[in-house]
């Protein structure tokens, strides 16, 4: 697939890992229109970890949507590197999800059928990965994420907190770009919820992937590279540390 580079991103400094460019997105309610994000701007670099906390209802979720690739923005661009990710083909988006972006929600999502190694996995051998390659790198992942002796286990025999990292595994198991996280800890304990960060906040910084991180915990947001929040449909600075 031809992904031509911006040229607006095609010299001067390095890009971001991830940059949202005044974005405008409103929806539909009934004979109104609810207008969530006035011109939102987010930049992201390698191995950054960004804290977003923000009540319900303005604009978290369609931020990570877009950050995602999962909505397209009423105006505005989205940046991958120097690829301008709003003007392409639905297909090319689908790819750019399945080997650039990496998703981890509070529910994690695994597949109850299959073990924890088998989860990681999947989305290898959906990218075409051989079989003993994807075995070899989900085994090393769930090792670093401290539960080599758990990939034999399907979800239902594992913890919350487990069931968690395996998420986290699956989803930088393609090695992706980005990482974006809604609320991942949100159903844990707080001892839990600390041990599942710190082994993600480790793999963060070894692999480099930018990470934009949904949590309402602002002792968890405080511990991350800075914390932003939206404000009037804008992507606002968040002071979290003393």
């Amino acid at each position: 697939m031809n992904m031509a580079v911006d040229p607006r991103r095609a010299s001067g400094a390095a890009p971001a890992a991830i940059e949202l460019s005044s974005i405008v997105r409103s929806f539909d309610e009934g004979d109104r229109k609810l207008h969530i994000l006035k011109g939102a701007n987010l930049r992201i670099e390698p191995g950054e970890m960004v804290a977003l906390v923000a009540p319900s209802g303005t604009g978290k979720s369609t931020l990570l949507h877009l950050a995602g690739l999962l909505e397209r923005p009423d105006e505005g661009d989205v940046f991958l590197g120097p690829v301008n990710c709003s003007d392409l083909s639905d297909d090319q988006r689908t790819a750019i999800r399945r080997n650039d972006i990496g998703f981890v929600y509070q529910f994690h999502h695994l597949l109850p059928e299959f073990t924890a190694l088998e989860n990681v996995m999947m989305p290898q051998l959906i990218r075409g990965l051989p079989r003993k390659v994807a075995a070899e790198r989900a085994d090393e992942l769930l090792k670093y994420m401290r539960l080599g002796e758990r990939g034999s286990h399907r979800p239902s025999e594992l913890s919350g907190g487990e069931q968690q990292r395996v998420a986290v595994a699956r989803a930088v198991a393609n090695a992706p770009r980005i990482l974006l996280l809604d609320e991942p800890t949100g159903n844990l304990d707080p001892n839990t919820a600390h041990y599942v960060f710190d082994a993600l906040a480790a793999l963060v910084r070894a692999s480099g992937v930018a990470t934009l991180f949904a949590t309402h915990n602002l002792e968890l947001a405080g511990r991350m590279d800075r914390a932003i929040t939206l404000e009037d449909g804008l992507v606002k600075d968040l002071e979290t540390k003393d």
